[in-house]
């Protein structure tokens, strides 16, 4: 598998409020065994990883896949609260967390959550494992982004300071931001006509796509069709947000062709056909990149007959927008769940740096190579990538003298 494959589900006409567009994804049938619950948590959370590691993050909620079969109402944790996120919250990997616009440190009104594993199986007050997984949404995708190479260079180079060698990339943090500080989505979500049979929709914000979001059952996407307002994304969604100015509603045109249209089966017909082409022009032009990018899946639980994974992009460059993500499948491999967070530039440019370090041994001298620029291009490249404090800076600059004065 290296697609994201959203085959069973339609796109139905957008809709839009100033620069949000929303894309209404539907499904014939629900994904058959599968079912999606809520449960709310507090705050902050902290989730302990191999290595020593913890990632750090504000998480408002899990969810909880159920494959029992169950066709009960989803419904959240009894008793459960609901915190506000800081502005400009961030994504700490190997405990480092920040808030309230930047400060080093954690807001002091918000609790930090022990969650002892990012996807955790359930067991009943006997200890036996029951049909259902908890995990926790985007945060799978996201440590495994910040998890990206973290032990940093394998052999001690005197370019990279002994931290480096010792720590790797401890701490790493991205920003994200929540999804009720983008512009205009909080209102377009609230006024959003939910559709019969929708499983799912794609959120654009100035055109460009911001997030991916399925589930397997119309009366889980009624329920979880709020979180969108709690998830978190990216520096460059907010920015379009900020920015972007308001984006054309969708517009059908029937013409009354040479057979006319005397009917209602005839105008039944050709507004049908508009739907068609809307949504070959969707996913042809607005929704390619999303749909055609080349992905590297990894597993991270089997649930029953179902299989959860997440998901990173190729870190290509040349302006493609790349989203890491996560997804569950059942066994035919189709989409079940999915969900996406799209990487900024920068994010994008880390990770394409932090692979070709990874395939050069993190020698600085090997990696201009591989990339046809020179060592001081590289060392450039490496700073303005955040990661200036790896490098032992006087054996850098001793190098590149060396390079100038031959």
């Amino acid at each position: 598998m290296t697609l994201i494959d959203l085959t069973g589900l339609d796109v139905r006409p957008a809709q839009v409020w100033g620069g949000v567009r929303l894309v209404p994804l539907v499904r014939a049938e629900p994904v058959p065994g599968l079912r999606l619950h809520r449960e709310m948590y507090d705050g902050l959370g902290a989730v302990d990883l191999p290595d020593r590691a913890t990632y750090t993050s504000y998480i408002p909620h899990g969810f909880v896949a159920d494959w029992t079969g169950a066709a009960s109402e989803p419904a959240p944790a009894p008793g459960a609260r609901r915190e506000s996120a800081a502005y400009g919250t961030r994504l700490g990997g190997g405990g480092g967390t920040r808030g309230n616009g930047g400060r080093d440190e954690a807001p002091d009104c918000v609790p930090v959550r022990r969650i002892h594993r990012m996807a955790k199986r359930r067991r009943d007050k006997d200890g036996r494992a029951e049909s259902r997984l908890r995990f926790l949404p985007l945060h799978l995708a996201l440590e495994g982004y910040l998890a990206l190479h973290f032990g940093g260079p394998s052999i001690v180079w005197d370019e990279w300071s002994r931290e480096a060698v010792r720590h790797g990339l401890s701490p790493r943090a991205e920003a994200a931001y929540a999804g009720w500080s983008v512009p205009g989505l909080t209102e377009a979500l609230r006024i959003f006509e939910v559709h019969p049979g929708q499983c799912g929709l794609l959120l654009y914000v100035a055109d460009a796509l911001a997030a991916a979001f399925v589930v397997p059952h119309p009366d889980d996407y009624r329920l979880l069709h709020p979180t969108l307002v709690e998830d978190l994304y990216g520096e460059l969604v907010h920015q379009y947000a900020y920015y972007g100015g308001p984006v054309p509603e969708f517009t059908a045109r029937i013409r009354d062709g040479a057979g006319g249209i005397r009917t209602l089966a005839d105008l039944r017909a050709a507004a049908r056909e508009q739907e068609r082409a809307w949504a070959v022009a969707h996913d042809g032009i607005m929704a390619r990149d999303l749909l055609e990018t080349s992905y590297a899946f990894e597993r991270a639980y089997r649930a029953g007959p179902f299989d959860l994974y997440r998901f990173m992009p190729p870190f290509e460059r040349g302006g493609r927008e790349q989203h890491i993500g996560e997804l569950i499948t059942d066994h035919k491999g189709r989409t079940a769940y999915l969900k996406t967070f799209r990487l900024s530039e920068n994010q994008i440019r880390k990770g394409y740096l932090l692979r070709r370090l990874a395939d050069c041994d993190w020698h600085l001298g090997r990696t201009a190579e591989a990339l046809g620029t020179s060592y001081a291009e590289v060392v450039r490249r490496v700073r303005s990538a955040g990661l200036g404090s790896l490098l032992d800076t006087h054996a850098v600059a001793q190098r590149l003298r060396e390079n100038q004065e031959g």
